[in-house]
């Protein structure tokens, strides 16, 4: 049967999973991998994996699947990470409310750009999880 786009795609991933675990040395992974992104049928992409483990990230896409306990600490850990925000937001406000008195006029709130790129970089956090391998 002839294969497609996603299945030389798992191949590639999988054996790409076996370079990085060291199941196949560099030379032998390029060569794999010149035959994968050129094999046209099932027969030939199961060839090339055959002696190889099954790749948990090549059977769910590339998606590696997280198990309850690692989410919990990845909200963990992106909690910590808000406390520091929340930490840094109260310095900076409070720098900026005392220069402001210190000059007996409100100055331009400075820290909106400092804590508007900290926010956006933990937003990003919340729609990319880490990926676990």
């Amino acid at each position: 049967m002839r294969a497609g786009d996603a299945d030389r795609d798992a191949t590639i991933q999988a054996l790409g999973d076996a370079l990085a675990e060291g199941r196949l040395d560099p030379a032998e992974h390029d060569s794999r991998l010149t035959r994968a992104a050129t094999a046209t049928t099932f027969g030939q992409l199961a060839a090339l994996t055959a002696d190889l483990p099954p790749s948990p990230s090549a059977a769910t896409g590339g998606q590696t699947t997280t198990d309850p306990a690692h989410r919990q600490d990845d909200r963990r850990a992106w909690l910590k990470e808000v406390q520091y925000w929340l930490g840094g937001a109260l310095v900076m406000n409070l720098i900026w409310a005392a220069q402001s008195l210190k000059d007996h006029q409100w100055a331009s709130y400075w820290p909106a750009v400092p804590l508007g790129i900290w926010a956006a970089i933990l937003l990003t956090y919340l729609i990319w999880p880490q990926d676990r391998d």
